[in-house]
């Protein structure tokens, strides 16, 4: 892999070569973008992703085209961001947000048949703790439909960056506020469907009680 891919040229210091910190930034978050080019064109594709050790679990539709593509050999880059605050500076420019993130890079495999039927199970209990249990198995026409990839998670495949901490001191004086605004993310209180059945079942509180 180039190495202008698995290095920081910019602000150096904020990278990690922490496995722990990377594994945390990606069991704390549920949505990463998945890019990579289809016939010289660039796409990027949203989608929901689960950790499982050395590993990570991605899902969608068979008739995705980018998904087509990167399972017949495509390379990817798939990117996870969480922003932990926005630093409030005496300038715009000097202003800023916390953050971690992380891309990792490789190529995907598709998985099949029992293969396939584990990791969907392993996203949705990743997502829903449980829910496999409360609800019926997918049918035939649904599994044909559902693709199940994964990408491992291997040494200088990823770069992950953060940002902590207050702005910086100013070199002048200055008359505005300054400091961190902390941003947290909470579920909220279930909204029960029309046709909905019986009480809130274990798996949306175990969701709820994640956060």
């Amino acid at each position: 892999m180039r190495p202008d891919l698995t290095t920081l040229t910019r602000k150096p210091d904020r990278g990690s070569s922490s496995r722990d910190r990377l594994d945390t930034l990606l069991d704390d978050e549920l949505v990463g973008t998945l890019a990579t080019v289809v016939d010289g064109d660039p796409w990027a594709v949203p989608l929901l992703f689960a950790r499982d050790d050395d590993r990570l679990l991605l899902h969608g539709s068979t008739g995705a085209g980018a998904l087509r593509h990167v399972t017949a050999g495509a390379p990817i880059a798939f990117c996870v961001i969480a922003i932990d605050g926005v630093v409030v500076a005496e300038s715009t420019f000097e202003s800023s947000a916390n953050y971690r993130s992380a891309v990792l890079r490789g190529h995907v495999r598709n998985l099949r048949d029992d293969e396939r039927a584990r990791a969907l199970d392993r996203l949705s209990e990743r997502i829903l703790p449980g829910r496999t249990t409360e609800v019926r198995p997918s049918t035939p026409k649904e599994w044909a439909a559902t693709l199940a990839m994964e990408l491992p998670i291997t040494d200088g495949s990823w770069l992950y960056k953060e940002r902590t901490g207050g702005p910086g001191e100013p070199a002048e004086e200055h008359q505005a506020w300054c400091g961190v605004v902390p941003m947290t993310r909470t579920f909220g209180e279930p909204e029960p469907a029309p046709w909905s059945v019986g009480l809130v079942p274990a798996s949306v509180h175990a969701l709820r009680n994640r956060r």
